[in-house]
């Protein structure tokens, strides 16, 4: 069984990118900062995990995900290679991501990461607001075509 479950700090936002052909599908790609468990000598020390999600989730992700954000994914581990321009090989490891979930609520999410939203919401219609005092997300009405998930 190939399992992996994260939950860590956005790095950058998502770089997302399309597909070539007839229907072209989002690719969106992030790092997510894991805290470890175990610290040597006091240090905090983090490992930065590749991350890549497809389709409706990738185009989630580029319109909510944001850097400083702490989010929760799993998927599987996926490794692979390739020959860079010098010829050497190099080898790669990420986690194709087939569920993803904000960790914490927009307030303390700005508050502990640092993070500032936009002066301006470039999309129409409601963006998602957050309650501070239970942690959980208030999805706004009429949202439901939007989200990647029933």
């Amino acid at each position: 069984m190939n399992k992996v479950v994260l939950m860590g700090r956005l790095t950058r936002d998502p770089e997302v990118r399309y597909s070539q052909g007839e229907n072209p599908l989002a690719i969106a790609r992030f790092t997510l900062a894991v805290d470890r468990r175990f610290r040597r000598d006091g240090e905090q020390s983090a490992d930065f995990i590749n991350c890549v999600v497809f389709g409706r989730s990738a185009e989630f992700a580029e319109k909510y995900f944001r850097q400083g954000m702490r989010v929760s994914v799993s998927g599987r581990i996926q490794t692979g290679s390739y020959t860079n321009r010098d010829g050497v090989k190099v080898y790669t490891t990420e986690v194709v991501v087939e569920e993803q979930e904000f960790a914490e609520s927009k307030a303390s999410s700005e508050a502990n990461a640092g993070y500032h939203a936009p002066a301006s919401n470039p999309t129409p219609g409601p963006a998602p607001s957050a309650d501070a005092g239970d942690g959980f997300m208030n999805i706004p009405d009429g949202i439901d075509e939007e989200l990647p998930f029933n």
